[in-house]
C-alpha cells in the first residue's frame, strides 16, 4: 500500500510538471512588437533574429514542391512602415499574372480582439522585395498571404510567401497565427 502511495504521488507530481513545462513552452513561443503579442504556430521553426524584423519563420514544403515558405513578421516603429494601402499595394506588385500585370488579389478586413487586421490574397509569379539591396530572380506558381496588424505602437507587417502547395497547406496556421494576436496586457 505504501508503495502505491509513492507511485501516486510521483504521478502526480509528473503531470504537473509536464503541464508546467507545456505551459512554459507555450510562453517561450510567444513573441511581441508595437504593444502585440502572437504565438507561433506548432510545425513552423522559428529563425534567428534579422535586422528589421520582429519574427521570421520558416515553413516545410508540401509533399511535391521543392521548397518551403517563409513568414516574416515586421515592425519598424511608430508610424513607420508605410501606411497599409501602400503596403497593400506594394504586395499587389510583387505577384504578377501570366500578363505581367499585377495578379487578382482579395483584400479583406478583420477584428480580432479590437485589433483591426487588413489581409491580402495573391498567387501568380513572385517577385518578392527586389531591388539593389535584395535582388530576386521571379519565381512562378507561388502564393502570398498577407496581414497588416494595428498595434497600439504602430503597424505589424506578417507576410506569408512560398510554393502555392505550401502556403494552401499552411493557411490554418496562417489564420491561426492571426487569430493569436493579442494586445500586451
Amino acid at each position: 500500500m505504501k508503495l502505491m502511495r509513492k507511485y501516486s504521488v510521483l504521478i502526480v507530481c509528473g503531470v504537473f510538471l509536464s503541464a508546467t513545462l507545456a505551459l512554459t513552452t507555450t510562453a517561450v513561443l510567444a513573441e511581441s512588437a508595437a504593444g502585440l503579442r502572437w504565438t507561433m504556430p506548432a510545425g513552423w521553426k522559428s529563425e534567428a533574429p534579422r535586422p528589421m524584423r520582429a519574427a521570421t519563420y520558416s515553413v516545410s514544403p508540401a509533399p511535391g514542391d521543392q521548397s518551403g515558405g517563409e513568414v516574416v513578421i515586421n515592425y519598424f516603429g511608430p508610424g513607420q512602415g508605410g501606411s497599409i494601402d501602400a503596403n497593400i499595394e506594394r504586395w499587389k506588385g510583387q505577384v504578377q499574372a501570366a500578363d505581367g500585370k499585377p495578379a487578382a488579389a482579395k483584400v479583406a478586413k478583420r477584428t480580432v480582439r479590437g485589433i483591426a487586421i487588413t489581409t491580402i490574397d495573391a498567387s501568380g509569379t513572385y517577385s518578392g522585395m527586389g531591388g539593389p539591396m535584395a535582388p530576386s530572380q521571379p519565381v512562378q506558381g507561388y502564393r502570398l498571404l498577407g496581414a497588416i496588424v494595428e498595434g497600439p505602437g504602430g503597424n505589424v507587417f506578417v507576410k506569408f510567401a512560398g510554393p502555392a502547395k505550401t502556403v494552401a497547406a499552411n493557411q490554418a496556421k496562417f489564420e491561426q497565427l492571426l487569430a493569436s494576436f493579442d494586445k500586451d496586457k
